[in-house]
């Protein structure tokens, strides 16, 4: 789960800068906002892996942005942990009904805070395990290793075939070329970073001139899976 980028959505600067050295130390990047307008220009550009969000902010309280945000297609999957002084049952109902993953009640320790995290964070990761994905008529399966486009097999090494799967299942969000070569490389392997186009160019190549475009270029940042023009 290391590596994954979490926004901090609080009025209060001593608490995100509490979190955000307990989140880098738990090998997380962190995002900060003090408030709910800041805070979804921040989302809407950077798409973060979970949201811990103040349940009390000025304006726009924490528990509106959170519906705000469950109800929009684009941040709807982005986990949400509530992170509040309320400890009455009642609010925790109206967190979770809004559609929240979790609920901590202030205040925690930095330790309960990563653990909670990490749960939410395995619970509501996309599966990649043996169901098939399917787009439009570009088709892999996990099982066989396969892919196909329109029906005929495609040709791939087995990082393009990496690259592709961890893109198909991670659509519609910006990647840095950094963020690519931990999600399909490994942390641990050490790879330049222009090696990530190479195989970017390897697997626009190997989709085709009517799937090359999923793999969208974006620049200053690095690279999106997009069916979006």
């Amino acid at each position: 789960m290391a590596g994954k980028t979490i926004l901090i959505v609080d009025d209060e600067a001593p608490i995100r800068e509490m979190i955000a050295v307990a989140l880098e130390m738990a090998g997380y990047e962190s995002l900060e906002a003090a408030d709910s307008q800041q805070a979804h220009s921040m989302i809407v550009d950077r798409m973060p892996d979970l949201i811990l969000l103040d349940w009390m902010l000025p304006g726009t309280s924490g528990i509106e942005l959170a519906r705000r945000l469950k109800r929009d297609v684009l941040t709807a999957n982005i986990p949400v942990i509530m992170l509040t002084a309320k400890g009455e049952e009642d609010n925790k109902v109206q967190g979770l009904e809004v559609g929240a993953d979790d609920y901590i009640t202030k205040p925690f320790s930095p330790r309960e805070l990563v653990a909670r995290l990490k749960a939410v964070l395995r619970r509501t990761a996309p599966d990649q395990g043996e169901t098939p994905i399917e787009i439009g008529g570009l088709h892999l399966d996990p099982v066989s290793h396969r892919v196909t486009i329109d029906g005929r097999p495609a040709e791939m090494g087995p990082t393009e075939y990496r690259l592709l799967q961890f893109f198909m299942t991670h659509q519609e969000r910006a990647y840095t070329r950094s963020q690519l070569l931990d999600q399909v490389w490994g942390g641990n392997v050490y790879v330049e970073e222009r090696t990530v186009d190479v195989h970017i160019r390897r697997l626009r190549k190997s989709l085709g001139e009517n799937y090359e475009g999923l793999v969208q270029t974006v620049r200053g940042t690095g690279y999106r899976f997009s069916t979006k023009g």
